[in-house]
């Protein structure tokens, strides 16, 4: 059995309707002749047959959409229809004797494609990072079998049933589409399964145990066989959309697969556990490998790198900034960072300066709610937001990404270490939820973190202000009695919209904020 794909039908154009099918399941049809008309959003087009055989499947109804790249209907080519018809020999075959029975041939099992689930809201295509399977292997249920990369995030798809890998549709590199055949693959247990079902099993048959009852079967470690928690890309979707990830849902199907109730039950009984962070021996795909042409390597600019141009470009060309710079003495935070740490660690969290660079931001933002708003698109309005969202770019595996911590004025300097750490981590590892992503208000940039002393960041839009942090440096002050001593020193540099925020607005609010940080005690007076 073939399975027809719609074709490109036109630049730019990925679905269409299907306005009157001229076929039925079951007819011949002859190369060339016309099967259906679909409907884009330019005209009416007329979809002919590739080659001649029998209808099997019409995919699509009447009146449904149709998406480029996708089964469109399925037929058997003439050949395949005349060995299929072919009545199966009466006689003995030579060679045989009149009392041997032949061996039963083995069934065989059709290939299924795997459609490309939705990957996000708006997303419509995605570039193949990395297969993890090839074609003739064989793949379990839940395994990881490739990880693409959209405009957002890298993403992980997973095995949907155990089976063997017949075909890959979309090689690494290139561009896979949203409800397009992703692999093709002969399920462990396909139509054999179906056929033993509806046939009376042979007296000699042994019987199959019963499967455990859910009940009966508690759950495992909540990892999998691949070392990871199985779930479908549908409840993975369902999880997207409420903004959970899936360590937060306990799952109660077979060894702690997540299902679609747990994570109803997780939202009615109005969980707000923290996630577990991920294992830290989690396999993460291979870098690609480095060209070894002499000439000049052409890569396309895809995904997020693709993405963050995009918005660097709009930032940067629509919104006016202005910088502000100012040097920071953080000797006395460096000191508390070192008494705190070690019982940080012992609750398995890592306090590095930023959660405290994020708690007297959301501090200062009390006395300065400009610094937390966004102007609205007409440009006639501001919005102060409820809530102060900091985000922190992060150099990851897929490219910049600025994750950020949500409700930092309601959170503990450990809680904020918690988030700080489950973000970059997930960051590095092209990871990041979309949730975690969206709802920025503020954001940070640690460039000391690789060496810089300056920089001048641009605006993550819609937000109003960044700042860039520099590398700490023991360089020589004079203190109160001109003696000189030795300090440790940060440089930031402030980037504001100059149509919210004028330069004595920053500079007042940058000098809120070092005052929290010069001195971190201060702090004290001001946390729930």
């Amino acid at each position: 059995m073939t399975e027809f794909k719609l074709p490109d039908i036109g630049e730019g154009i990925v679905e269409c309707e299907v306005v009157e099918w001229r076929i039925n399941e079951g007819d011949v049809i002859e190369e060339d002749q016309p099967v259906v008309e679909v409907m884009t959003d330019k005209a009416l087009v007329e979809i002919t047959a590739p080659e001649a055989g029998r209808v099997t499947r019409l995919h699509v109804p009447k009146g449904e959409i149709a998406r480029v790249h996708a089964p469109l209907f399925a037929y058997e080519a003439e050949g395949e229809a005349t060995e299929s018809a072919a009545p199966e020999p009466q006689e003995t075959p030579a060679g045989e004797s009149a009392g041997t029975t032949p061996q039963a041939a083995a069934p065989q099992v059709s290939a299924k494609d795997f459609i490309l689930p939705d990957l996000g809201e708006g997303i419509v295509e995605c570039e193949v990072v990395e297969w993890r399977i090839a074609e003739g292997e064989t793949i379990e249920e839940d395994q990881p079998v490739v990880d693409v990369m959209t405009d957002k995030a890298m993403m992980e798809i997973t095995a949907p049933e155990a089976g063997q890998v017949t075909r890959l549709h979309v090689a690494k590199g290139e561009i896979a589409r949203v409800h397009a055949p992703l692999f093709a693959y002969a399920p462990a247990h396909g139509e054999e399964a179906e056929e033993t079902a509806r046939a009376p099993a042979p007296a000699d048959a042994a019987p199959r145990p019963a499967a455990p009852s859910r009940a009966e079967t508690p759950p495992a470690s909540g990892l999998g066989p691949h070392g990871r928690i199985p779930a479908s890309p549908a409840v993975r979707r369902l999880l997207r959309e409420h903004g959970l990830r899936l360590e937060q849902v306990p799952g109660s199907g077979k060894q702690g697969r997540v299902l679609k109730e747990d994570i109803q039950a997780f939202l009615e009984r109005g969980d707000t556990a923290a996630a577990a962070p991920p294992p830290a021996g989690e396999a993460a795909p291979s870098a690609r490998p480095p060209s070894e042409e002499a000439e000049v390597r052409v890569e396309p600019l895809r995904g997020v790198r693709a993405a963050m141009a995009r918005q660097m470009v709009a930032s940067a060309s629509t919104i006016p900034h202005f910088q502000y710079g100012e040097e920071l003495d953080v000797t006395e935070l460096l000191a508390l960072r070192a008494r705190l740490k070690p019982e940080a660690e012992a609750r398995g969290t890592k306090v590095t300066l930023m959660p405290f660079f994020m708690k007297a931001m959301a501090l200062a933002i009390r006395d300065f709610p400009i610094l937390n708003s966004r102007l609205n698109e007409a440009g006639d309005e501001i919005h102060y937001l409820p809530s102060c969202n900091i985000g922190m770019a992060v150099d990851g595996k897929a490219g910049l990404m600025v994750p950020n911590v949500k409700g930092v004025e309601r959170l503990t300097l450990l809680e904020i270490a918690g988030e700080i750490q489950r973000l970059t981590h997930d960051a590095r590892e092209g990871r990041v939820a979309s949730s975690d992503l969206k709802g920025g208000t503020i954001s940070i940039s640690n460039i000391g973190a690789l060496g810089g002393t300056y920089a001048a960041p641009i605006i993550n839009a819609p937000e109003v202000a960044i700042v860039a942090i520099g590398k700490t440096q023991w360089l020589p002050r004079f203190d109160s009695h001109d003696a000189v001593v030795k300090r440790a020193i940060m440089t930031v540099t402030w980037a504001g919209d100059h149509r919210l925020i004028d330069g004595g607005t920053i500079a007042r609010f940058c000098n809120a904020w070092k005052g929290y940080l010069e001195a971190p005690e201060t702090m004290l007076l001001h946390l729930g």
